[in-house]
């Protein structure tokens, strides 16, 4: 589906013209949205627009890298879209001089929010094609935000439980982690065009609002930075459980020494008494037997009162 949206030199707003019309009725500037496009709709941006071939490919593959590309009369910038469950979605911007062309594969909230507001004819004055692309832009990046916060309170149930078992913990964490490396796969390059965008000496319209395009790249600065502190932090808590888990390990090894020490004189011991030789003194003595018994126990006593005093236990 393709739709369409102009203002007029009167600041008066007009919808739905075809698109193949728009430089002829001489707008103020133009907005050419393409939802979901079909082949032959695709189309256009060859037959009409004359778009570079290559800008055109990168719209049709999906999910390419954010990026800025300079061509002739128009820029082309490449950007990513967060969904439910880290889903990731291009969005595609085609800026030329006073016209803008948005093209995804998917519904887009962000335009439609836009569009809205320019229908709604809020602060239509100023507007342009780079109005645009900075409120769909903010919120784009604003819509990051809510997946970061979810992860940190599950970093904090995590850190905060202890109900579950061990495993099911670390498996939480693991999930969190992959979850934490999606988001800077997507957000790291976003960072970086946004920078190269707010240092570019081509992009007139950027430069003139470059305290707002600044603001987006603040906040994906502070975004990276939420995402490398709780990494930091997914890092800190797996390092605990598996320091906690060897502690444990060991504790239950050295209970374990510590009986097979006590153990082993009195395997000793009965192994002597069990050889049955003849003339052994013990074997006929009527005592024997108390005796052997009585020795286990004192050595028993004896080897646990030294690991007391060693405080092993």
């Amino acid at each position: 589906m393709i739709q369409s949206l102009a203002i007029t030199h009167e600041n008066e707003v007009v919808t739905n013209f075809p698109i193949e019309d728009y430089q002829s009725l001489k707008f103020k500037w133009a907005w050419i949205d393409f939802n979901k496009p079909t082949e032959i709709e695709i189309q256009h941006l060859e037959n009409t627009f004359k778009f570079h071939p290559l800008a055109i490919e990168d719209c049709i593959q999906r999910l390419q890298r954010p990026k800025l590309d300079y061509y002739d009369d128009y820029s082309f910038f490449v950007t990513h879209v967060l969904r439910s469950n880290l889903i990731k979605e291009e969005m595609n911007f085609f800026i030329g001089e006073n016209y803008i062309v948005t093209f995804h594969m998917d519904d887009s909230f962000e335009v439609n929010h836009v569009w809205n507001q320019i229908i709604k004819r809020q602060t239509i004055k100023k507007w342009d094609e780079y109005a645009v692309f900075y409120h769909i832009l903010d919120k784009i990046v604003d819509h990051y935000f809510p997946f970061i916060y979810s992860i940190e309170d599950k970093l904090s149930a995590i850190e905060n439980n202890n109900e579950d078992k061990m495993d099911a913990l670390l498996e939480d964490l693991f999930v969190a982690r992959h979850a934490l490396l999606n988001l800077r796969h997507t957000i790291d390059p976003m960072r970086d065009l946004l920078y190269r965008m707010l240092n570019s000496h081509h992009l007139e319209g950027i430069r003139k609002r470059k305290e707002y395009f600044g603001d987006i790249y603040d906040h994906l600065l502070k975004l990276s930075e939420m995402v490398s502190s709780n990494r930091e932090i997914t890092s800190d808590i797996r390092d605990s459980y598996i320091s906690i888990n060897s502690h444990q390990t060991n504790k239950v090894m050295r209970i374990l020494t510590i009986i097979t020490s006590i153990f082993a004189p009195l395997t000793f011991i009965a192994g002597i008494y069990g050889m049955n030789f003849l003339y052994m003194p013990e074997l006929n003595w009527r005592f024997g037997y108390l005796f052997a018994i009585g020795l286990m126990i004192v050595v028993s006593i004896a080897m646990y009162s030294w690991f007391k005093r060693k405080g092993w236990f």
